[in-house]
């Protein structure tokens, strides 16, 4: 993340996200396969890392291996296989949705995962029990643990939407689009951008 300073003096949060060049690998329409959709590809990857089958059906769009595939549907753009999606088909002011997957924060306790504020105070026979979570449910009914009670788990990692995103700058020479606000993942992860 960064920040830029708006001509009115205003401070804004960012993210700098590489938007492209993605190649449109496949047209998908209802007629051949039911749907309409665009294949789109991202990123570079050795040909001897692809398997035969994709090294095939990227020839078809006269590019070498990527990294990325991936299928959008009901998309409005009018291109074709073997053209390119450049961070050109946005425009600054509009808003976005970013799609990723979160930082994975492993096996958290209740007050990390959501939130919970613990014992509080340490006195009056406490012992270690400032971040336990506490009572969990009832005992002889209904002898179990209800679905979805909010425990100590797995943190992150999940699939994030980000919505309403503003597009603040666009570089087209680099492919770099500025947009207010954070995006879900580490420095470097893949993201999805959706008008």
């Amino acid at each position: 993340m960064t920040s830029i300073f708006e001509p009115n003096g205003k401070q804004t949060a960012c993210t700098i996200i590489e938007a492209g060049p993605c190649t449109i690998t496949q047209v998908k329409t209802p007629e051949t396969d039911g749907y309409s959709a665009l294949q789109i590809s991202y990123g570079e990857k050795k040909e001897k890392n692809t398997n035969k089958p994709l090294l095939g059906h990227f020839a078809k769009a006269n590019t070498t291996g990527k990294a990325i595939v991936k299928e959008i549907r009901n998309c409005s753009i009018e291109k074709s296989i073997g053209d390119s999606i450049t961070c050109e088909i946005f425009e600054e002011g509009e808003e976005v949705s970013v799609i990723g997957t979160s930082k994975g924060k492993g096996f958290q306790g209740v007050v990390k995962r959501h939130g919970f504020s613990g014992v509080g105070e340490a006195s009056h026979g406490q012992h270690d029990r400032q971040r336990a979570p506490g009572s969990i449910g009832g005992s002889s009914y209904p002898s179990r643990v209800f679905k979805g009670m909010r425990m100590a788990g797995q943190t992150g990692g999940d699939r994030v939407k980000v919505k309403a995103l503003k597009v603040i700058k666009i570089f087209p020479e680099k492919n770099y689009i500025l947009v207010s606000g954070s995006v879900p993942g580490h420095n470097g992860s893949i993201v999805l951008i959706q008008k």
